[in-house]
């Protein structure tokens, strides 16, 4: 065991300890994979399997946030959702403490229940579009403020917000700025207001896993009450779901026409998103999709 893992052991042992209120032995521990900000481990002890992560960056609250949105969406009842055990900070580490999810093989009928799942979640409303609470995208802070129009609220908490980051860090010319700026004009002519719907807020296939008995369980939310289509939108980046999935989704929510053509306008935040966390290397398809509209 290295210096660096031994530290971390013993940092998970903290925790536990902090949680579980004795010293627990630690039966086996797995570390994944957390993206660039974040450390993740499975942890085995005699009680039960644990899914902890923490991070090594200034992203003060974002597990905070983070339990809030997993919080909000169990307590739906609709999706599997893993409970949360605790969150806090322990030797200036932020961390989360949860059940960890043991994966079954996939039914048959996986996207099809998944698609009716999303669709169920996203009848659950609000009086208005936002959260009351902040949280994060990745690692960037998403702004949750409370507005009345769905449109205005994609545009100004979303759109906007990106923008003017890439901006303020030059990874957007201002040139580029202005389109925006001239699409932030037309966008309430080309997409609907719907009625605020609770939102997992990041549903791409990399937060979508299989639970025990073999249905969806999902992960990693970045919650609000938004527009369902900028969800739907969202799950097509990096591959998409299954035809079966937006079948079934339809049938509970029938989805307007035309939503394919606007799918890259909301597939505009998640790009965002990632040029300002990433670099460059989306700004084609963002420069792509501002030439078309």
């Amino acid at each position: 065991m290295t210096l660096q893992t031994q530290e971390q052991y013993q940092f998970i042992e903290s925790i536990l300890f902090q949680n579980l209120g004795y010293q627990a032995e630690i039966l086996d521990f797995q570390f994944f994979y957390g993206g660039n900000f974040n450390l993740a481990v499975k942890v085995k002890v005699t009680e039960g399997d644990y899914f902890i992560k923490w991070n090594q960056g200034d992203h003060d609250g974002m597990f905070e946030s983070e339990a809030k949105s997993l919080q909000l969406l169990h307590s739906q009842g609709i999706l599997s959702i893993p409970k949360i055990i605790n969150y806090g900070k322990i030797l200036d580490k932020e961390y989360l403490m949860m059940e960890f999810l043991e994966a079954g093989f996939q039914q048959a009928n996986y996207w099809e229940d998944f698609g009716q799942k999303l669709a169920l979640l996203h009848q659950q409303t609000n009086t208005k579009f936002g959260l009351d609470f902040n949280n994060y995208i990745g690692a960037l802070p998403q702004s949750n403020e409370w507005m009345e129009n769905g449109v205005a609220f994609f545009i100004e908490k979303r759109l906007k917000i990106q923008v003017g980051r890439a901006l303020y860090e030059r990874r957007i010319t201002p040139a580029l700025g202005d389109k925006f700026q001239a699409l932030f004009e037309k966008i309430p002519s080309l997409i609907p207001n719907h009625a605020p719907s609770l939102l997992h807020g990041d549903l791409w296939s990399g937060n979508v896993m299989t639970d025990a008995q073999g249905l969806v369980a999902l992960v990693d939310p970045a919650c609000y009450y938004g527009l369902r289509e900028a969800e739907l939108a969202f799950t097509t980046m990096f591959g998409g779901f299954e035809d079966a999935f937006y079948r079934s989704y339809a049938e509970v929510m029938p989805i307007e026409n035309g939503f394919a053509e606007r799918i890259p306008l909301y597939n505009l935040y998640p790009l965002m998103v990632h040029v300002n966390l990433f670099g460059g290397g989306y700004l084609h398809a963002v420069e792509k999709i501002l030439k078309r509209f």
